[in-house]
């Protein structure tokens, strides 16, 4: 049965409440024994049920499809309720616990680097909590994604909150990859993924087809390249990266012309990554245009350095001979040789093309700009090849005239770190007793940058290299250089610093001195220090001189670093296949 008694509108039943029921008539007849006033209220309060429903029936929007299936094995079960346990804590470090607990929000991204390396999958009841964790956190994108996999993707369509799960930020994220068809071309799901797809499954495919099959996953970039947004070709360029080869140089060449300044300036340093690059073989014409060995004397480094020295007192033996530590500041191999320098003119078009930026940065001289990013650009070989096949350790120490040093130095540190090249690394860091503020120097060497130029040694090295260098100089200017440390530290790195840190504690120093460096360790000392450290956490006799109470605050960092490593050990073990 349908009514026909009229519905009162939302402003006449205001009205007759403001003005009351007895100067104005309510405009609803009251029910047989109810007076006007209850009338006037029983049709408000069906007035706003009306007005609260809101929308008129309409055919219902369709359901999201099924989540995709996830093949990896799920956490185990103690996995399960620690990682529910960090992402609770993740927003509140220590919360409602002594100072000397765990920093859980800092052990997260560890966790996630582990149980990815175990290759294990989120639960689905977690799902939501990760990606509130990397909304509020970009650090922990890639590996929450990675281990949140196909259906945080899926989930995230779903919610706007988390679409940076959408874009870039998912680099890691797993994407579904055939396996390869045996030629260049890809197989139609991949190419219809990649034409498709959302943009970080599309460089998460793009990696996995450039690890599989360089060729083939350049195909997929050079396909849909000249329709791709500027910002999406810097990254999918820059993707190019870790399996960059020779056979990937014509695709950068055509880069160089490319309408974006960012696009163009990363494909000249990849291609300068590229020895033999023609690009490579470009800006060493131009460098080898500015820079330039000249000799005083006709003695030849050959001469010298073939010359027997094993048996020779140190004192005697020819300069090249001696160890760089006991080489005499400023004194060249060949003592006459020196290096002189030119730098360019002008920044025509062509080195604007190959990527030198011809406007330097606020301060800087343009002509020493433009030098420096030639030399970086420049195959580093070819300087042994120009300086009578001397060795990056005999190059370095050669003396730069009218003070081009530091411009030249600094630029040879980029190139290192760029080509990856161990032997100039090591040339340019030279020993780590030197304090790298000075390097021998009357002013600071603000070329150099040990933190980079370690970044490209062997691990074990790196490792050795900061240990001499706390051992010489204590933890006050070590804190980059551990940074760049694999994790955990190898020994005897792990040692050096537990040794620097008890050596502050008895000069009785206070510890937030060193907040940044016991921060590191909580982080990087292999777990199996916690039983050497445990002695550390009693507290120690106030001295004479120390600061008031400093022996109690230092038991407690103590605690709190033994206290991480254990629970370190803990997660480790809890993650572990059985």
């Amino acid at each position: 049965m349908t009514s026909t008694t009229p519905v009162a509108s939302w402003d006449d039943l205001v009205a007759a409440a403001l003005l009351g029921t007895e100067r104005r008539t309510p405009p609803v007849a009251p029910r047989p024994g109810q007076d006007a006033p209850s009338a006037l209220l029983d049709a408000a309060a069906l007035s706003t049920v009306r007005r609260r429903a809101g929308l008129r029936p309409a055919p219902a929007r369709p359901g999201p499809g099924r989540a995709p299936e996830d093949p990896r094995p799920m956490l185990p079960v103690a996995a399960r309720g620690r990682l529910a346990t960090l992402l609770a804590d993740r927003s509140a470090p220590g919360r409602g616990g002594p100072r000397s607990a765990p920093d859980l929000a800092e052990l997260l991204p560890q966790w996630l680097v582990l149980a990815n390396h175990y290759g294990y999958r989120v639960p689905d009841a977690l799902l939501p909590a990760l990606l509130d964790a990397a909304r509020a956190r970009t650090d922990l994108r890639p590996e929450a994604l990675a281990l949140g996999g196909p259906r945080a993707l899926w989930l995230a369509r779903l919610n706007p909150d988390w679409k940076f799960a959408l874009r870039g930020a998912a680099g890691r994220a797993p994407a579904p990859v055939p396996e390869p068809s045996g030629t260049a071309a890809a197989p139609a799901g991949e190419q219809r993924l990649w034409e498709e797809g959302l943009f970080a499954e599309r460089v998460s495919l793009l990696a996995a087809a450039r690890h599989r099959d360089p060729a083939a996953g350049l195909a997929l970039l050079s396909g849909t390249w000249s329709t791709e947004r500027a910002e999406d070709r810097l990254m999918f360029l820059d993707s190019l990266r870790d399996d960059l080869s020779p056979s990937d140089e014509p695709f950068l060449e055509r880069a160089l012309s490319d309408r974006s300044r960012n696009v163009r300036a990363t494909a000249a340093e990849l291609l300068s990554a590229l020895p033999g690059s023609a690009l490579a073989a470009r800006m060493a014409e131009r460098s080898r245009a500015c820079v330039s060995l000249t000799t005083d004397e006709p003695t030849t480094e050959r001469q010298i350095t073939d010359e027997p020295t094993s048996d020779r007192p140190l004192a005697d033996r020819p300069f090249a001979a001696r160890p760089l530590a006991d080489r005499p500041t400023g004194e060249g191999p060949t003592g006459g040789a020196r290096i002189t320098v030119r730098p360019p003119e002008e920044c025509d078009s062509g080195m604007q093309r190959d990527g030198i930026v011809p406007k330097p940065p606020s301060g800087r001289g343009e002509r020493s700009w433009w030098l420096g990013q030639l030399v970086e650009a420049t195959p580093l070989d070819r300087w042994s090849e120009w300086f009578g096949g001397r060795a990056p350790a005999e190059i370095v120490t050669l003396p730069v005239a009218d003070g081009w040093r530091a411009d030249l130095h600094a630029a040879w540190c980029r190139a290192a770190v760029r080509q990856r090249s161990a032997e100039w690394c090591r040339a340019l860091l030279g020993t780590p007793a030197v304090a790298p503020a000075h390097a021998g120097e009357a002013a600071p060497a603000a070329w150099r940058d040990p933190a980079k130029l370690l970044s490209a040694l062997p691990a074990r090295e790196r490792a050795e290299w900061v240990a001499e260098f706390i051992a010489s100089h204590g933890l006050s200017d070590a804190f980059r250089l551990l940074g760049v440390c694999a994790v955990p530290w190898a020994e005897p790195l792990g040692r050096a610093v537990v040794d620097a840190l008890d050596i502050a504690r008895d000069a009785g120093s206070y510890p937030w001195s060193f907040s940044g460096v016991m921060g590191l360790a909580e982080r990087c000392l292999d777990p199996a220090q916690a039983d050497r450290l445990e002695v550390l956490t009693a507290i120690p006799d106030e001295t004479e001189g120390a600061a008031p109470g400093a022996g109690g605050y230092w038991a407690e960092a103590f605690q709190r670093l033994v206290g991480t490593l254990r629970l370190r050990a803990t997660m480790r073990a809890e993650l572990e296949p059985t």
